[in-house]
């Protein structure tokens, strides 16, 4: 609390150099997480009957699907981004290994989605998944092939990780602050120095205007 106090955790002033498309990527990821959990919250409860048989029940659940499509396409974007810009640097190693780690854990999530569909799509996707698996060694603790077990770790124990590790990812964003860009030299010497941005757990240092 005292690292990040309750009136630091949402930002009140970026740097400039926040004003590239690259830094926009990462909200986008988190606006679908918010998509896809509101729209799943409301399949789940209604069931495979109401979103095969009904058109609001397929309305949500396109909803989800392209929700989830953007959540990965937004996702990868900013994982990559992120790569190149050495987003570890300064102390950020944690913000960049709790970001990679939530992809990984996305992945499974998303497959365990797509197998709980309750139609021919869901059994292709199964059996073929199962293949992989048992090649693998771990069919038999993670059984694509059991709806039951697939729905439980989709709805509950897979999104509660992923929403626990981007919870922990922008708690971690807030403390140590945005990455900078790399610092650039012109031909005749002149440096343009990155500005290193204000953890939120620093006072702002930007002027301010006083009150007469």
């Amino acid at each position: 609390m005292a690292a990040l106090p309750p009136e630091k955790l949402l930002p009140d002033g970026q740097p400039a150099y926040m004003s590239s498309w690259i830094y926009i990527f990462g909200v986008l990821t988190l606006a679908s997480l918010l998509v896809i959990i509101a729209s799943g919250s409301i399949l789940a409860l209604k069931g495979p009957g109401w979103w095969h048989f009904t058109s609001i029940g397929h309305f949500f659940n396109s909803i989800h699907l392209w929700a989830v499509e953007l959540f990965f396409f937004f996702m990868v974007i900013h994982l990559w981004g992120k790569y190149w810009m050495a987003a570890w640097r300064g102390g950020r190693a944690r913000v960049w290994m709790t970001g990679a780690v939530a992809f990984l854990v996305a992945i499974p999530c998303a497959l365990t989605g797509y197998v709980s569909q309750q139609n021919f799509d869901a059994q292709w996707i199964s059996t073929q998944a199962k293949d992989g698996l048992n090649s693998a060694g771990v069919g038999s603790f993670f059984n694509v092939t059991n709806f039951g077990q697939m729905y439980s770790y989709h709805v509950f124990l897979l999104p509660l990780a992923v929403v626990a590790i981007v919870i922990a990812h922008i708690l971690l964003v807030r403390r140590h602050g945005i990455v900078p860009p790399f610092q650039l030299s012109d031909r005749g010497g002149t440096t343009f120095g990155e500005a290193e941005p204000i953890p939120a757990s620093e006072p702002s240092r930007a002027p301010t205007a006083g009150v007469s």
